[in-house]
């Protein structure tokens, strides 16, 4: 339980995803700026969803979600349609309510003009997501030429409760291989996935999610862990391989199991990780070697060996943990923020080869996430940390997870190489 702070206020209470819970409770209004081009698959996906859509506002009412359309807008002057729908109705934006605004990309835009636009969704949708409240969010998908198909797994994860400490971030959606989701209550159905660091904290959580969703999953850790990692893979109905990802005949060895355990895998998510914290100039070489080895090296070779070896299935997805630390830096972490800046240039590198064999890579940034390792934070450090993001409180390891999730749906097709950050819009980073 969390301590009651005397002068501090109570953060919002925010609503996360259960199953059967409904993807939004009550009617969505719905904007199109003119001649946009989203709105019938928009209201299609939303009405398959069971979710009744609104078109105007002049009653009032709370709604749980508010959604624009701003792929029509192409000088300044169409940022006013976008100002003019959102204004009023924001105000009524329910409890954990989301703001979902729709654009193209920027560097699609003909003219000078039309990019300006376009890139101006950015900063208004960060400021909204800083003016929420409530534990309400806002978020930015940009949907590239011929990609309109696959908007389903990402509209449907932004409204959801599976997003609640997702806020303040922009999505970029390319055209991608198709690949249809049957049952949305277990969209990981028929899948394997593989969790590194899956013994306890955020990676027992996404060995659980996944496992939700449909996963059939394996768990790796450290033999050290094996206990505690038998204890997960018991619980998810999944199995166990014990590893230390840094030697040498790792990659190989987790490339031949996985083959002659599954033949193929369909989600590989890179979660282990290792902290040795110090200032730069009281680092020993050591300390320094060991979280590069750990949080980067190993993801470098282990990528490498499951392409070559083919371990990945075509559709596959791998899914990276970074850091906000890797974005924004952080005292006395200068080895942990350049392991994690690292990842993100290796999830950027691999993804052109990803897309070539109907892949996705992509990065997730947790930021201040109540762990064991945050719980042992001296009290100031730790409310410091928990209240500086717009939701105004740390988040969950099973927020970290349900990103997770997302990314590895085969719907998720069209996101690839991006870095999602989980961290209620910290004002830490981009």
């Amino acid at each position: 339980m969390k301590l009651k702070i005397p002068g501090v206020p109570s953060p919002a209470q925010l609503r996360r995803y259960t199953p059967g819970q409904p993807l939004v409770e009550g009617p969505v209004l719905i904007g199109v700026a003119p001649s946009s081009k989203l709105r019938d698959p928009l209201c299609q996906i939303l009405e398959g969803a069971g979710v009744t859509v609104r078109e105007e506002s002049s009653r009032p009412e709370r709604w749980p979600a508010i959604i624009f359309d701003a792929t029509g807008i192409s000088d300044v002057g169409g940022l006013g349609a976008l100002h003019a729908f959102v204004a009023p109705a924001f105000r009524n934006l329910r409890p954990s309510g989301r703001l979902i605004v729709f654009g193209t990309l920027p560097e699609e835009g003909s003219r000078p003009e039309h990019a300006a636009a376009q890139r101006a969704l950015d900063g208004f949708v960060r400021s909204a997501g800083k003016e929420a409240r409530l534990g309400s969010t806002a978020n930015l998908i940009y949907v590239g030429p011929g990609a309109e198909a696959g908007l389903e797994s990402t509209l449907r994860f932004f409204l959801s409760g599976r997003s609640a400490y997702v806020s303040g971030q922009v999505v970029r959606l390319s055209p991608a291989k198709a690949m249809p989701t049957s049952d949305w209550a277990h969209p990981l159905r028929d899948r394997v996935g593989v969790v590194t660091g899956a013994a306890r904290g955020i990676g027992a959580a996404i060995a659980d999610t996944l496992s939700r969703d449909g996963a059939q999953v394996v768990v790796l850790d450290m033999p050290a862990q094996g206990a505690a990692l038998a204890e997960v893979a018991n619980r998810v109905g999944g199995t166990a391989f014990q590893v230390d990802i840094t030697a040498k005949d790792a990659p190989g060895r987790l490339a031949t199991y996985l083959k002659d355990r599954h033949g193929a895998i369909d989600v590989f998510v890179h979660n282990a990780g290792i902290t040795r914290d110090r200032s730069l100039v009281n680092m020993p070489a050591e300390q320094w070697a060991s979280v590069l080895a750990v949080n980067l090296d190993a993801q470098l070779r282990i990528n490498q060996a499951l392409l070559d070896q083919d371990v990945l299935r075509p559709g596959a997805r791998v899914i990276c943990i970074s850091s906000t630390s890797g974005i924004a830096g952080n005292r006395g972490q200068t080895n942990y923020a350049a392991s994690k800046a690292g990842i993100i240039g290796m999830v950027q590198a691999f993804a052109p080869a990803m897309a070539e064999r109907d892949m996705t890579i992509n990065a997730v940034a947790p930021g201040f996430i109540e762990t064991a390792m945050t719980k042992a934070m001296p009290l100031a450090t730790r409310e410091i940390g928990r209240r500086i993001n717009s939701l105004s409180q740390g988040g969950l390891p099973v927020d970290v997870a349900e990103t997770v999730a997302w990314l590895g749906q085969p719907g998720t097709a069209g996101i690839n190489g991006q870095v999602i950050r989980v961290c209620g819009q910290s004002i830490l980073g981009a």
